[in-house]
């Protein structure tokens, strides 16, 4: 399956978790219907991974940790915010960048729409 599919199937779970639960949960609450979610439609789904970091030769233990990485090829970055800044992009990127994945979507669940809610990131290799 691509990165593409999978983005589609992870955006019409996230439309369902959105739907049933509505904005104003915590984030953790939302990673876990989704992560449920995502299981429940059969694929391999990574909750709170561990992310290396190597600088300068050194592997380091910072605890950067992705929210969900799905079929090993898609990170899916969740908040619960008023609107999405250009940190949160900027975080998803550096995910995507320290584990050499080319897709993620970073989800705002806090929003009236979802569909406010998503933006799709593109690490250029």
């Amino acid at each position: 399956m691509t990165e593409n599919e999978l983005a589609k199937i992870i955006v019409d779970e996230a439309f369902h978790v959105h739907y049933q639960l509505g904005p104003g949960l915590l984030e953790s609450v939302y990673e876990a219907c989704l992560a449920h979610r995502l299981t429940q439609a059969g694929l391999k789904v990574e909750v709170q991974k561990p992310i290396p970091l190597v600088y300068d030769g050194i592997h380091l233990k910072c605890g950067f940790r992705c929210d969900l990485i799905v079929e090993e090829k898609l990170i899916i970055e969740i908040k619960t915010v008023d609107q999405l800044t250009d940190i949160h992009l900027a975080q998803l990127l550096t995910y995507l960048k320290l584990s050499n994945l080319n897709l993620g979507l970073l989800i705002n669940f806090n929003v009236v729409r979802i569909k406010n809610g998503l933006r799709r990131v593109v690490n250029r290799l």
